[in-house]
C-alpha cells in the first residue's frame, strides 16, 4: 500500500522515498552478493538497510542516503567490501539513478565468525 503522512494521508502505506530506500537497498544488496560469489567468499549472514535524510525546501526529495551493511563470513575483509562496493557501480541501476542528485554514504560492520 501507498500512503502519505497525515495531514495528506493516513500513514498507512509506505511513501515513495521509502520506496526509493527499499528499491536502493535491494539493488545494492543484491549487486553485492552476486560480486561477492563470484569471488568465492563464504557469506553467512548478509543484511542492509538505508535511511535517508530529507531536504528541508521543497521539493522535500533526498538529501543524503546511508546503506549500512552487516556481513558475516569467515573469509571477508573490509578491503574485500570496498573493492566490491567500487564494483558495483554498474551492476545496480537504481544505485546509478541516484548517484550524482543525493549523496550515498555507506556504513560498515563486519564480522569473521564461522
Amino acid at each position: 500500500m501507498i500512503d502519505y503522512v497525515p495531514p495528506l494521508g493516513d500513514n498507512l502505506g509506505y511513501t515513495s522515498l521509502e520506496l526509493l530506500l527499499l528499491r536502493l537497498s535491494s539493488c545494492v544488496g543484491g549487486a553485492l552478493l552476486v560480486v561477492l560469489r563470484k569471488m568465492q567468499n563464504t557469506i553467512t549472514t548478509f543484511v542492509i538497510s538505508s535511511n535517508g535524510q530529507r531536504k528541508p525546501e521543497h521539493p522535500t526529495g533526498s538529501k543524503s542516503i546511508n546503506l549500512e551493511l552487516i556481513v558475516q563470513s569467515p573469509d571477508f575483509t573490509l578491503e574485500i567490501l570496498e573493492k566490491v562496493i567500487s564494483q558495483i557501480e554498474g551492476l545496480c541501476p537504481i544505485l546509478d539513478m541516484v548517484k550524482g542528485n543525493v549523496e550515498v554514504t555507506y556504513t560498515y560492520k563486519i564480522s569473521q565468525k564461522p
